[in-house]
């Protein structure tokens, strides 16, 4: 807040001055008075609280009696430098006329007493500003052996701010210059204010370190919050949810020390952050596991390190695999079987990898699709997330469905009674149809071809011509022309191969009856 006001109160130093901001100089620096006396109230608090725990120690060390009497050096030197500011104010209020009844200042602009005072007459650089300037880095120095944290000076030239530093006009001013030229002064009032508000500040800060040596030091808690602690977070309909809702706090001036499992955690905001994978080896009926983590907190309280334990219960939950596809009950050999496996649990967590005993396993595009290629006659899908085991499927492997040979004459399927006229006995097909609830499921793999087969022109028994092919079409004209009534066309199919889901083909291991069929 302190600093707020001041960046306020240079930002006003820079306007045109009216009435009206100068009054708002004149709250600006009681709101900075009022600050300041509490401060000292609380500071003044911290060395008595010091004297309170030496006492508790019926033998105090000579290190105790030592922080003490810094503590009290460092209330003395504060005291003066105060003084010798509050010295600078009353002398400022009278040289200006005082103040009026109605409690404002006779004379709030007057900037030539400001700078005949705080610069010197005719820009002597000889005022009290100057002075200040040296009580207020030499207390910077006496202050920084009790607190490193205490900035190296308090009282800065033009060209060491960081504001002014950027300013052409205000770089090349001194601290006086910087401060109190063409200052009003109310405004002269708020600056000395604000520079005491500095002092305490860094007193404060000090004694507090002084504080902590012998475990006097005051905890202040800065952020305050509310928290919640539910039963659990996931409550069926229809049954009551429960949970503990209280205050929790944290300071800055403490940074605990935290452990889990005697491994430190890492503390933000005063919070320790608590996270490890969930496991559990034995379940319910219900498929629920009821596990404990502890934890370990330590601060340091009067003086010595004391550490609480956190003891917090939790439920690990089964993961349930669900396996969606075309076929579940069974999957088909040697054949790019599609699964969808989720695990809903886990939500978007979520980050499944699989490997399979008795097939492969390709993991698929998308989250949780796999393609699994059965090589045996079982086969065990091993689920993981994130590296993490979360269980395993089995499934029966079934061989894969023959197809149905057709033979084909003249685009027809032939009536092996009634057979075919000799003369018309010209094209010819044998087409290996797949299983049609095999074909549905993977129509990738159902793809059959009869690539090899022996057509024979048979009479009485003995081959009158043969001929063999390599697709499953072919033109028998040579044998219309040759055929009589009552001959026979055998045609042996001599291999079948099926195309796989890569493209490749594979024997087909199909053993189809030769084809007889009679010519009229």
């Amino acid at each position: 807040m302190i600093g707020m006001m001041y960046l306020v109160l240079t930002a006003m130093l820079a306007l045109n001055v009216s009435s009206a901001i100068l009054l708002k100089f004149q709250f600006l620096d009681e709101s900075l008075q009022e600050v300041n006396k509490r401060t000292v109230t609380d500071n003044a608090g911290v060395v008595s609280n010091i004297q309170a725990a030496i006492a508790e120690n019926k033998t105090p060390s000579a290190n105790d009696n030592r922080v003490l009497k810094n503590a009290q050096t460092v209330r003395e030197q504060t005291a003066d430098l105060v003084s010798y500011i509050q010295g600078l104010r009353k002398e400022l209020i009278e040289k200006s006329g005082g103040m009026t009844e109605e409690g404002g200042y006779a004379q709030p602009e007057g900037n030539d007493i400001v700078a005949n005072t705080m610069i010197g007459a005719s820009n002597k650089r000889n005022g009290a500003g100057y002075v200040l300037k040296g009580k207020l880095n030499e207390y910077a120095k006496f202050l920084k052996q009790y607190n490193p944290n205490t900035p190296e000076k308090l009282a800065l030239d033009g060209s060491e701010d960081p504001v002014a530093s950027k300013d052409k006009s205000q770089k090349n001013k001194d601290f006086a210059e910087l401060n109190f030229e063409e200052t009003p002064m109310v405004a002269a009032l708020a600056v000395l204010s604000q520079k005491e508000s500095e002092i305490l500040k860094y007193e404060a800060d000090a004694l507090q370190k002084l504080a902590a040596s012998v475990g006097a030091d005051i905890i202040k808690f800065e952020k305050i919050f509310a928290m919640a602690r539910a039963e659990s977070k996931t409550v069926a309909a229809g049954t009551k949810y429960k949970a503990d809702m209280f205050i929790a706090a944290s300071s800055d001036n403490i940074v605990p020390k935290m452990s889990f499992q005697g491994k430190p955690v890492k503390v933000s905001n005063g919070m320790g952050q608590v996270e490890f994978v969930a496991a559990a080896s034995n379940y319910d009926a219900d498929g629920n596991s009821k596990q404990t983590w502890k934890g370990q907190v330590t601060i340091n309280q009067n003086g010595r390190d004391t550490t609480f334990t956190v003891t917090e219960d939790y439920v690990v939950a089964k993961p349930v695999i669900q396996v969606q596809s075309a076929s579940v009950q069974a999957l088909y050999f040697q054949c790019a079987n599609e699964l969808n496996i989720q695990v809903p649990a886990l939500g978007a967590v979520y980050d499944p990898s699989f490997s399979a005993s008795g097939g492969s396993a390709v993991k698929g595009a998308k989250k949780g699709e796999v393609t699994i290629i059965p090589t045996a006659t079982e086969v065990t899908i091993n689920v993981s997330s994130g590296g993490n085991a979360i269980g395993k499927e089995t499934f029966r492997v079934r061989p894969i469905p023959k197809p149905e040979v057709i033979a084909l004459v003249n685009g027809r399927p032939v009536d092996m009674k009634r057979g075919v006229p000799a003369q018309s006995f010209r094209a010819v097909k044998l087409d290996a149809v797949a299983d049609e609830g095999f074909k549905q499921l993977l129509p990738n793999e159902a793809r059959f071809r009869v690539t090899k087969w022996t057509a024979y022109l048979v009479r009485n028994n003995q081959p009158v011509a043969q001929e063999e092919f390599n697709s499953p079409e072919a033109n028998l004209t040579s044998f219309a022309a040759k055929a009589n009534k009552g001959d026979r066309v055998v045609l042996e199919v001599k291999d079948v191969k099926r195309l796989n889901y890569k493209g490749v083909a594979v024997d087909a291991n199909v053993t189809v009856a030769p084809f007889n069929i009679p010519l009229n």
